[in-house]
């Protein structure tokens, strides 16, 4: 609440913040270096999967976790893989209890993905390959399609 100029207390609206980001789990392979630094034939087949957990910590904090896992080419061929379990501790105020875990699930690891990103992409550059730009995730369809499988 605050004091409005009247004296009256105004109430505030819902809030979202973000207290920390932080890496929780990272790895790189390049187990084929050097040989698979050279020019290839054809372009790598690369899959990546996502995914996202969240952890209460308090009645008003959540530990957000995204995982991003991918990996370019196949054995014995792979050029690399990555795994990145990449975290924030978020504080949500004044959000109604059935918008809680929605807004934990899809804004809080859209705030993270970004970062998640470029340290993806600036692994597999000082891998020595090209940097590897994921495609925007819409994470309310992930929502759905995890509440669906529930």
């Amino acid at each position: 609440m605050t004091d409005a100029p009247n004296g009256a207390h105004q109430e505030q609206g819902p809030t979202l913040n973000a207290l920390a980001q932080y890496i929780k789990d990272f790895s790189f392979e390049n187990p084929n270096a050097p040989r698979s630094l050279g020019p290839q034939t054809k372009a790598p087949d690369i899959s990546i999967s996502v995914n996202v957990n969240a952890t209460p910590l308090s009645e008003t904090d959540f530990e957000v976790e995204l995982t991003l896992e991918g990996r370019a080419g196949e054995a014995p061929d792979l050029l690399f893989g990555f795994e990145l379990a990449y975290s924030g501790i978020f504080r949500l105020t004044g959000v109604p209890q059935e918008s809680l875990h929605p807004i934990v699930m899809i804004e809080c690891p859209r705030l993270l993905f970004p970062f998640a990103r470029q340290i993806v992409a600036d692994a597999v550059r000082n891998g020595g390959f090209p940097p590897l730009f994921i495609d925007p995730i819409d994470f309310a369809a992930l929502y759905r399609q995890r509440v669906q499988q529930a």
